[in-house]
């Protein structure tokens, strides 16, 4: 008899030439975990094409590549104890279940899918990828922490989600969350209307993760009490921000003066999160990105976690994942690409 290491839960045996057979708690109706018209156990079988999949009563029968068949046996495992958490399966659990496994086999889905972060209108926010709990562990565990990826990674919302957890369980007395407004130069005197309306654009974004989190109604008080600041960087220089919950968005915007200048606006009992994508940099005159350089200088400094998401972390549209991935092969293919792209009139 052989066992994953969640064998308590689910049994199962293998002989030579005989297919694994999964004994699925009678507790769980099977249609719970092989999805209305069997639409998860489509999603199982299209990952896993190796392998010969049948489910008779509350038995699951695998044959195929043995190595395969582990790693299958294990994800079911996974799912069950997602049952057992108290959480319903969908497709997008299972796909990203079946990604973990196959990225790394030891890995538990899970650990990552039932860690819940925070709860607001029935709502629950939890990391989606293992890399992405890995960044939640981070931000638990070191006072400033650089999450580095692309665009819908969820690298801005989970760390907003932290800061309002940390605000509810009183670790911190403030929010404070900011973004260079390389747009406008961070000149924003030159821009028409009253402050709220030049910063509005640039701080939107923002607002609206805070909206998906916190009462509508409380926002409005919470932030004339002082309890959330929301402010363009160019506000940040020469103050000291203690017992705060401190985050740094399109950090790649940022030149390496004003990197240092957040950097070290850091006072007693505050926490930093600083997120930005180095693919997308939009500084003027071709400067330096604060963002790229401080991996290099900080990189030895004990309390400072850099983590980095990838494609396979992005949580929007599923679009959305592959015009990323295909937007760095065509990157990489035009950086080896010994004919420069033509620039001028037009090309935009």
């Amino acid at each position: 008899m052989a066992e994953h290491s969640l064998g308590r839960q689910v049994k199962y045996r293998i002989r030579a030439m005989d297919p694994i057979v999964i004994k699925v708690p009678t507790v769980f109706p099977m249609v719970s975990l092989v999805g209305p018209s069997d639409s998860y156990l489509r999603i199982l079988e299209s990952s896993f094409p190796q392998l010969s999949i049948t489910v008779r009563g509350n038995e699951i029968y695998v044959k195929g590549d043995e190595d395969k068949a582990r790693v299958f046996t294990g994800l079911i495992e996974e799912l069950i104890a997602l049952l057992r958490s108290g959480q319903n399966l969908t497709a997008d659990m299972v796909s990203r279940s079946v990604g973990m496994v196959n990225q790394n086999p030891t890995e538990h889905p899970a650990e990552v899918l039932s860690l819940n972060i925070l709860s607001n209108r029935g709502k629950t926010i939890r990391p989606k990828t293992s890399n992405q709990k890995k960044y939640v562990d981070a931000i638990d565990t070191n006072t400033i922490t650089f999450g580095i990826g692309p665009a819908g990674c969820g690298k801005t919302y989970l760390a907003m989600a932290k800061a309002i957890q940390s605000l509810q369980s009183k670790q911190v007395n403030r929010i404070i969350l900011t973004r260079p407004a390389v747009e406008a130069g961070e000149r924003l005197g030159f821009l028409p209307g009253t402050l709220h309306e030049k910063i509005d654009p640039y701080l939107r974004p923002l607002f609206d993760a805070l909206h998906d989190m916190i009462d509508q109604d409380a926002i409005p008080r919470l932030m004339s009490s002082g309890v959330i600041e929301v402010a363009p960087l160019a506000y940040m220089r020469g103050r000291t921000l203690n017992d705060a919950f401190i985050i740094l968005d399109e950090a790649q915007n940022t030149t390496a003066e004003q990197m240092k200048m957040f950097l070290t606006r850091l006072g007693f009992g505050s926490r930093m999160v600083v997120t930005g994508d180095i693919t997308q940099v939009d500084l003027p005159n071709n400067s330096q990105s604060g963002l790229k350089i401080v991996q290099d200088i900080l990189k030895e400094v004990d309390d400072i976690s850099f983590i980095y998401l990838n494609a396979e972390d992005v949580v929007r549209n599923r679009l959305v994942g592959e015009i990323v991935t295909a937007y760095g092969n065509w990157d990489e293919n035009i950086s080896k690409s010994t004919f420069p792209l033509r620039s001028g009139k037009g090309d935009r």
